[in-house]
């Protein structure tokens, strides 16, 4: 899914052809992306209205696709960078994949994806604590129990991370509003 995010919230920039938007998600991310994650997910987009894809002629070289967003597509980046269900919390990049781009949500919204990765935190940290007594107990490996410390010592680096970009949460300005979705009909009485 992140992989989804991070290509529609690179189209809302321009418009791009397959290799270009590849190159623009890496360098905006540090993400690679393979041809088998990026076709499938523009063909996706486009069978669903999320994007639009034009042929563009080139000498000597065959056409290239090129793909630009479309309000359904705004809209459809807008729900998944605004919500980050508890499965998928724990993953590091759906997670970092939302917080590159909390100019887009209200600071309501923030704080949702915020308080989803504190509750995956947590619930890891309290697995890895107790895998550690139980390995201290048990006189285990050493080793073992070097990498439950280290992934602990992460967890706490994290958190203490996540508290700081809360406290910015609330400041940091939205994008404007071509990036939001439209006021509903009640929003704009």
């Amino acid at each position: 899914m992140w992989v989804d995010l991070l290509l529609l919230a690179n189209l809302t920039a321009q418009p791009a052809h397959g290799y270009e938007l590849r190159r623009r998600v890496e360098q905006n991310s540090g993400y690679a992306l393979s041809n088998n994650s990026l076709y499938p997910a523009l063909r996706r987009f486009y069978d669903a209205g999320a994007v639009t894809r034009t042929a563009v002629e080139s000498q000597g070289a065959p056409a290239r696709h090129v793909y630009a967003i479309t309000d359904v597509g705004r809209e459809l980046l807008h729900d998944m960078l605004a919500e980050l269900p508890d499965e998928l919390a724990a993953d590091e990049a759906e997670f970092l994949s939302r917080v590159g781009h909390f100019e887009r949500l209200t600071p309501a919204e923030r704080f949702g994806v915020l308080d989803a990765r504190e509750r995956a935190i947590t619930a890891r940290r309290a697995r890895i604590q107790a895998l550690a007594r139980s390995a201290a107990d048990a006189s285990r490996n050493r080793w073992g129990l070097l990498v439950l410390d280290e992934l602990l010592r992460r967890s706490h680096a994290e958190a203490h991370w996540i508290a700081t970009v809360r406290g910015s949460a609330v400041t940091a300005p939205t994008a404007p509003p071509a990036c939001s979705p439209p006021p509903s009909e009640e929003d704009a009485r």
